[in-house]
């Protein structure tokens, strides 16, 4: 039983990880964790959910995709909870984010984003 519900290419998680880093230093807004995330995608305010490859056990986050897709929200994968973790900031891992607030800056970038999860989702 995986929740892995497409590959994403390593140079695209290099670009989520590089822009939820940039994300957290622009004061952009993000709900951690699993709980947190399915509650931002329940509420339909998440505008980008990223997810961990390397969640033990999986049934903790497979959910998550499934919601997702329920409610039309875009999803990508990240190789590590560690990477994840790292990238927003915290000391410690971290399954799940979902991005709440996007930095004026920066929404350039989380276009061309989008962009390449959709035309992987085709």
């Amino acid at each position: 039983m995986s929740y892995i519900t497409y590959q994403t290419p390593d140079n695209l998680k290099e670009k989520i990880l590089e822009f939820l880093k940039n994300l957290v230093e622009n004061g952009g807004k993000l709900k951690k964790g699993m709980n947190e995330t399915t509650k931002s995608i329940e509420r339909q305010i998440a505008k980008l959910v990223v997810i961990a490859e390397n969640v033990d056990p999986p049934e903790i986050v497979y959910h998550i995709p499934l919601l997702s897709d329920e409610k039309k929200i875009p999803y990508a994968f990240v190789t590590s909870k560690e990477e994840l973790g790292k990238a927003i900031g915290l000391q410690v891992s971290c399954s799940s984010v979902s991005i709440i607030n996007i930095p004026k800056n920066l929404e350039s970038d989380f276009e061309k984003i989008i962009q390449d999860i959709q035309t992987l989702r085709k």
